[in-house]
């Protein structure tokens, strides 16, 4: 997408203050939306504002509707619109599903599933008023099949679902509603075990037959194109952006060849 093909847009992104989200705020800014970037990290996502004209901070516990309530209010006081939600904000559990403390649980669940459903309730009456409006969901390949992190994954699924149902319901009114599903991509989430292990991305690259883990821009430039009026019929579904993960079993079809 170049430069200016979003003018007169307002976006919001959750989970702005690094990884992702602070990628696809500064790629929509770049694009000419006005946008939101809503976080609860407030001092985070207000470093990443500050160096974008005209784009605001907002600090946001997307999984308590108050807060929620509030950012959609702020983004209307500002903007006096909302054209695009992403819903990217993310967590993810470290413990495995015997282990797993409830409250691990719940924050899993609150903040990768309650979150979108709850700023998507919010922000929907606003883009049927207007006639418009995209929601881009932001899942994740551990939605779609089993790679560990059972909690994440069920609730990453669960986002699909969430993708398809409102993209039914609300496609009349003007809203297109779509998911991403990214594979592994070099974020912050994973300086925890990159201290552990420094090549732990390089051993993670070995999955992929594109032979390298995914980069931020990488889902931005989805996110960019499923917003924009080039997808205008595109409605529903989920691309994964996942450098061919899905689409074979790598380390098996190597295994057999090498025995052949």
């Amino acid at each position: 997408m170049t430069d200016g093909q979003l003018t007169d847009r307002s976006v919001i992104v959750t989970g702005a203050a690094s990884g992702i989200g602070r990628r696809a705020a500064q790629r929509f800014h770049a694009a000419g939306a006005s946008v939101v970037l809503a976080d609860i990290n407030l001092t985070g996502a207000q470093a990443v504002a500050d160096d974008l004209p005209g784009a605001i901070a907002v600090g946001v516990d997307i999984g308590d509707l108050d807060s929620v309530k509030a950012m959609v209010a702020a983004t209307t006081d500002a903007f006096g619109r909302i054209d695009v939600l992403v819903n990217n904000a993310m967590v993810c559990g470290r413990s495995r599903l015997l282990d797993a403390p409830v409250e691990e649980l719940r924050t899993d669940f609150e903040v990768n599933l309650l979150g979108p459903f709850l700023t998507c309730q919010q922000v929907l009456p606003v883009m049927i008023a207007a006639g418009r409006g995209v929601i881009l969901n932001v899942s994740s390949v551990n939605g779609l099949t089993h790679l560990g992190n059972e909690a994440y994954s069920a609730a990453k699924a669960g986002v699909l679902a969430l993708t398809r149902a409102i993209a039914l319901d609300h496609g009349h009114q003007g809203i297109r509603c779509n998911a991403v599903a990214p594979g592994t991509v070099r974020t912050e989430v994973w300086d925890h075990r990159l201290k552990a292990d420094p090549h732990a991305l390089d051993t993670a690259a070995s999955f992929y037959p594109t032979g390298r883990v995914g980069e931020p821009d990488d889902i931005a430039d989805a996110l960019l194109f499923l917003a924009g009026d080039q997808a205008s019929w595109i409605t529903g579904v989920t691309l994964p952006v996942e450098g061919g993960l899905l689409a074979g079993n790598l380390a098996m079809a190597r295994g057999i060849t090498a025995a052949d």
